[in-house]
C-alpha cells in the first residue's frame, strides 16, 4: 500500500496543504510546534477513524474556522482510491472514491497504516488499558468486522451495567433481563476473544523473530493473550459458554459495585523478554527494543493477513532511539513506504522526499 497524496484545509494550524508522496522514505522536518505531527495525525485518522492524540473534531479545527476537510489518495493491490473526511459543526461527511460512507466502521480497514510515536515506548510500562487500545486499533485494520463486534460488545456492556447500577441503588432486579444481557454479552465477548487470541499469536511470531535479529539472538520476546476465562477448547461455542457462566455466577458481587467485573474489558497482552515479565524485570533498553519489535511486527502481520505492507508513520521516533536501533529501523524498510518526522534536517539519508515544515506550511524537495 502506498499513500500518494494528502490534502487538508483548516486542520490544526494548517490553513491549506496539498502534498504528494513517493515510495520509500518521506521526511517531514522542522522545529517543534510547526505542524509535522499534525500532518501525521490527519493521515492516520483514516486508518484509526479518529485522532491518535485523543482530540475531538472541534479541537482539530483551525482556530476561528467552522470546520475542516481532509482527503487522502492511496494505491493498494486493487487499484487507486481516495478517502475523505469533513467536519463542519455537527455534520460529518465520510467518502470513499466519491461515494458516501454512513458510518465510521465503513471507513476503517480501507487505508492501513502503522503509527509509531514516543508514547508507544511506554506500552510495556503502562497498564493493560494501553495494550488493549493497541490491540483494538491493530486488529481493526486487519479484520474490519472487529470494529462492528467491538461496538456491539460495548453497547451490550453498557446496557448490562445499567441494569446492575439500577439494582445497586436498591431497585427491583429482573433476573430475566440480566441473564438476557449476559447471554448477548457472551456472544460478542467470544468474538473478541477469538480475534484477539489469533492476532496476538501471529504478532508474537513476527515480534520474536524481529527482536532476535535486532539483538543478535541475545533476547527472546514472547506475547501471550491473558483473559479471565480458561476455555477447555477454543471454538466459539465453548468460549461463549465459558463467558456466560462467568457473567451469571458473579451477579451478587457485580450488583454490590454496580458494574460488570469480568470480560474482554479486562483482557491483557502479556509481554515477556527471556521468559520473564518485560514490565517488571526488563531493562529500559530491552523494553525499548521489545516495543520497536512489536510495532514493526504489526506491519508484518498486516502484510500476512491483507497481502501487502501498510504505510509506516514514524512520528519523532528516531530521537528516542540509540544508533543501533535507528540503524535497525532504517535497514529493514525496503519495499515499504515511510513517512517520518524529525527536527533534524539530516536525520536520515537517502530520503525520496524532504518536506520542510514551518507554521503549518509545507515545502517539498526531492532528490
Amino acid at each position: 500500500m502506498v499513500l500518494t497524496g494528502f490534502f487538508c484545509e483548516n486542520f490544526r494550524n494548517i490553513e491549506k496543504a496539498d502534498l504528494t508522496f513517493d515510495e520509500g522514505v518521506n521526511l517531514f522536518c522542522g522545529n517543534n510546534a510547526q505542524g509535522k505531527t499534525n500532518a501525521v495525525e490527519g493521515i492516520y485518522l483514516f486508518a484509526r477513524g479518529k485522532s491518535f492524540r485523543g482530540a475531538s473534531d472541534k479541537d482539530m479545527t483551525r482556530f476561528g474556522e467552522k470546520g475542516f476537510r481532509l482527503k487522502i489518495t492511496y494505491r493498494d493491490k486493487s487499484g487507486d482510491h481516495s478517502l475523505e473526511y469533513a467536519c463542519f459543526g455537527n455534520e460529518r461527511r465520510r467518502m470513499k472514491d466519491g461515494y458516501r460512507l454512513e458510518k465510521i466502521t465503513e471507513m476503517i480497514g480501507n487505508f492501513r497504516a502503522v503509527l509509531f510515536t514516543p508514547d508507544d515506548l511506554s506500552m510495556i510500562k503502562d497498564g493493560p488499558e494501553m495494550r488493549r487500545n493497541f490491540l483494538n486499533v491493530a486488529i481493526s485494520q486487519c479484520y474490519p468486522i472487529y470494529v462492528r463486534r467491538f461496538s456491539a460488545f460495548k453497547h451490550a456492556l453498557e446496557e448490562r451495567n445499567c441494569v446492575l447500577k439500577t439494582a445497586n441503588k436498591g431497585f427491583f432486579l429482573d433476573q430475566n433481563e440480566i441473564f438476557a444481557w449476559s447471554k448477548t454479552l457472551s456472544e460478542y465477548a467470544a468474538d473478541l476473544y477469538l480475534l484477539r487470541k489469533q492476532y496476538i499469536e501471529k504478532l508474537s511470531v513476527s515480534a520474536c523473530r524481529l527482536l532476535s535479529v535486532m539483538t543478535g539472538g541475545k533476547d527472546e520476546l514472547s506475547l501471550s493473550f491473558k483473559s479471565d476465562i480458561s476455555p477447555e477448547t477454543f471454538d466459539k461455542e465453548s468460549i461463549k459458554e465459558c463467558y456466560y457462566r462467568k457473567f451469571t455466577s458473579g451477579i451478587d458481587r457485580e450488583i454490590a459495585v454496580g458494574t460488570t467485573l469480568f470480560g474482554p474489558s479486562h483482557d491483557d497482552m502479556e509481554i515477556t523478554v527471556n521468559g520473564i515479565s518485560a514490565r517488571n524485570f526488563a531493562s529500559q533498553g530491552q523494553q525499548r527494543s521489545a516495543v520497536l519489535a512489536i510495532k514493526c511486527a504489526e506491519g508484518e502481520v498486516i502484510r500476512e493477513i491483507c497481502g501487502e505492507y501498510p504505510v509506516f508513520l514514524f512520528d519523532d521516533v528516531l530521537s528516542e532511539l540509540d544508533e543501533g536501533r535507528k540503524k535497525y529501523v532504517l535497514s529493514g524498510m525496503e519495499q515499504k513506504q515511510i513517512l517520518m518526522t524529525s527536527c533534524e534536517t539530516d536525520a536520515i539519508r537517502n530520503t525520496e522526499q524532504t518536506i520542510r515544515v514551518e507554521g503549518g506550511r509545507y515545502v517539498s524537495s526531492r532528490r
